[in-house]
Formats: structure tokens, C-alpha cells, sequence
């Protein structure tokens, strides 16, 4: 059985491999993560950052935007990469898995992401992949749908409402991956350590990579194992995992704090957007009811002779009167809409206070991760590059 899901699994890396670029995916509930089924040595195992996903934009009509805003969103754009990390982190297909701020230099595939559309009831993120020699994995987009009782469902089992969109992404990067061969694997980790140091070091280590016209590097040639400038790299670079590794830390806070007030922002905000919808239903066939009738009546009383006038005149005004308060309480019912409305404002504004950004010490200074988290290691960047030249009496190219 194990030996058949492989051979499927490789027909489908063959057949999609290298043919993702563009796709929209409509991800249906169920879709599980796909796990390496032997354990893939270390010297093929690609560490993977993602980006800090940019926020998006809110919707462009009103009645879509109820109850949304962009603190809410910039907390998602913190939140949801941290989902993608922990997905991938349970597939072992990868080395180290981490959430960095955009921007961040020195990745082996980097992963970058929009959320296109979030609403608690549907999930809409575009997302790209690269490796460090250039080449784009692809950028394709995802959307799924959350019915309210998924919510429901989840309260008592913990899990992720859209963890199937998740799990679609995390397949598609474990799928590119293994179209590679060991040759290509190997050489995006060392182009990977190379832009590293000729970011620290340019006028050393630049020499040792080549780009293209289009973005694609290649390696010129290789350093010696023993060069010593070599070995101060990788050793910042060992400090430069640390610093990561401590905002992920951070990140993970985050998570926590956000998980529950979060999960609940989602589910009320679907509950109160379903009773909203059925109000306007309600509210807009009372009206037709009450207008049909109120014409009916009209119809009779223009159309009859004086004997069906005669018969009629009760039920006609039976019609009108019941028309006009059928009318009254469709307008009635609207009214009830705008208290629905403000309560998925006022769980907007709610959520939004509870996601704060945290404040965070890092290098002795206090920072908040919202925004200055770029700031902050940006300054770390610089901060290695004088330790270098520090270390080697050559010059940095601090910015």
C-alpha cells in the first residue's frame, strides 16, 4: 500500500511539478497534509522562512466590509504565517521552518503571501515561492469556504477552520520540492550561504555568484572549506538563526494570544452576517407579499363590474390593509439589520484591541512587533556587518 501511495504521489510531482504558476485552487474541506514517507536526509533538507504576509486590502462594498478593518488584518498577516510554519513543520520535508519579517535576506525558499479576502466565512491568500538561486516555485492563490458549523465542530477538537488551505499550500511546496534533483537541492543551499555572505562581506564574496538577466543566480565558484572568512560568516550566520529564532518565539506569543479572541471574532462575525442575510430576505418578501396583495386589490377594483366591486369590497380592503402592513414590517425587519450590523462592528473594534501588537525586548531595547519588527532587524543586519569587519578588518556595507 505504502509502495503504491509513493508511486502515485511521484506521478503527481511529475505531472504538476513544474506547472503551478498561476493557479487559483478552490480547496475543499479534507484535504490532508501529504507527510514524507521515509525521512530525508539532512543534506537535502531545504530550511524554509515565511514572509510576513502583507495584509491586503478590505473590501471594496460596504455591506462585504461589515465588521472589518486593517488593525485586523495586519494581525492576520501576523497570525496566519505561523499557521503555514506549524503545517509544514509536521510534513518532514524540511529543515528548519520560520516566520520573518519581509525582507529578510539569506533564505533557502522563501515564501511570501497576500490575504486576498478574509471575512470569517471565506479565506482567499496568494501566495508565492522562491528558492535562493532565483527560480520561482509558483504563485498561485487559494480560497476556501468556512460553513458555520465547521465552527461549531472545532470548539471541542482545536483545530484550524481553513487547515485544509493550509495543507493544499503545503503540498504544493512539498510537490516542487520533490521534482528537484540532489544536484539542484544542493546548490540552492549553497547559493543560500553565498548571498548571505555577499551581503555581509560584497567586496569578498560577490565575486563567487553570477545573475542573470532574469534574477537567476549561479555559483562561479566555491570557497575553499577552510577559508577563515568563510568560517566568520557561517558563524554570524549562526547568530543571525538565533535572532529568528528569537522573533519566532515572539511570533508564537502572538499566536496564543490571538488564538481564542480570534477563533471567536470568526465564528460570531459568520453567525451575525447568516442572520443578517436572512433578515434581508424576511424584510424584502414581506414587501413583495404586501405590494402583490395591495395590487391585487387595485386589480380587482379596476377590472371587476359593479356586482364583483360589490362582493368584493371587504376582501379588498382586507388585501390593502394587510398589503400595507405587510410593507411596514419588511421595513421593520430593515430596521432590525442595522443592530446586527453594529454588533459585527463592535466585534471589529473589539478584536482589534485584543490583538495588540506585543511589546518585545530584543538587544536590550524595547520594540512592538508590529512594524518594527522590520525595523529591528533591519538594524540587526547592520549590527552583523560591523561585527564582520569588526572580526576581519574589512569593510561592511552597513546601510
Amino acid at each position: 500500500m505504502l509502495r503504491f501511495r509513493y508511486l502515485l504521489y511521484m506521478t503527481l510531482v511529475l505531472l504538476v511539478g513544474c506547472s503551478t504558476t498561476g493557479v487559483h485552487r478552490n480547496v475543499e474541506d479534507g484535504v490532508l497534509a501529504q507527510k514524507a514517507m521515509v525521512e530525508i536526509p539532512e543534506h537535502q533538507l531545504l530550511d524554509v522562512w515565511i514572509e510576513l504576509f502583507s495584509p491586503g486590502e478590505l473590501p471594496e462594498d460596504e455591506e462585504d466590509a461589515r465588521g472589518l478593518s486593517m488593525e485586523i488584518r495586519n494581525a492576520e498577516a501576523r497570525y496566519l504565517p505561523v499557521l503555514l510554519r506549524d503545517t509544514m513543520e509536521k510534513t518532514g520535508y524540511w529543515g528548519a521552518v520560520r516566520v520573518v519579517p519581509q525582507g529578510t535576506e539569506g533564505a533557502e525558499v522563501l515564501v511570501s503571501g497576500t490575504i486576498v479576502a478574509s471575512d470569517g466565512e471565506r479565506l482567499e491568500l496568494e501566495i508565492s515561492a522562491r528558492d535562493a538561486s532565483g527560480r520561482e516555485w509558483f504563485n498561485n492563490s487559494y480560497e476556501a469556504e468556512a460553513v458555520l458549523q465547521a465552527y461549531l465542530d472545532v470548539e471541542t477538537t482545536d483545530r484550524e477552520v481553513f487547515q485544509a488551505l493550509f495543507n493544499a499550500i503545503a503540498n504544493d511546496l512539498a510537490t516542487y520540492r520533490a521534482s528537484m534533483t540532489e544536484d539542484e537541492l544542493l546548490a540552492v543551499r549553497r547559493i543560500a550561504g553565498l548571498r548571505f555572505a555577499a551581503d555581509l562581506a560584497p567586496d569578498v564574496f560577490t565575486a563567487y555568484l553570477q545573475q542573470d538577466s532574469d534574477g537567476r543566480y549561479s555559483i562561479l565558484r566555491l570557497p575553499a572549506q577552510d577559508d577563515p572568512m568563510l568560517r566568520r560568516v557561517n558563524a554570524i550566520r549562526e547568530r543571525d538563526f538565533l535572532l529568528i529564532d528569537t522573533l519566532n518565539g515572539h511570533f508564537d506569543n502572538f499566536y496564543r494570544e490571538m488564538q481564542l479572541p480570534y477563533q471567536q471574532w470568526r465564528k460570531t462575525r459568520s453567525e451575525e452576517m447568516a442572520s443578517l442575510r436572512e433578515i434581508q430576505r424576511e424584510a424584502r418578501n414581506r414587501k413583495l407579499v404586501g405590494a402583490a396583495a395591495i395590487l391585487g386589490a387595485i386589480a380587482i377594483e379596476a377590472l371587476g363590474g359593479s356586482n364583483t366591486r360589490a362582493a368584493t369590497g371587504s376582501l379588498r380592503n382586507l388585501m390593502v390593509v394587510g398589503g400595507a402592513y405587510a410593507i411596514k414590517s419588511g421595513f421593520d425587519k430593515d430596521s432590525e439589520t442595522s443592530i446586527h450590523s453594529d454588533a459585527i462592528e463592535e466585534l471589529g473594534d473589539s478584536f482589534s484591541s485584543e490583538t495588540q501588537p506585543l511589546v518585545v525586548n530584543v538587544e536590550g531595547e524595547t520594540h512592538k512587533l508590529t512594524g518594527s519588527a522590520e525595523v529591528q532587524y533591519g538594524k540587526w543586519r547592520d549590527l552583523l556587518k560591523q561585527i564582520y569587519a569588526s572580526e576581519t578588518g574589512l569593510p561592511g556595507q552597513v546601510n
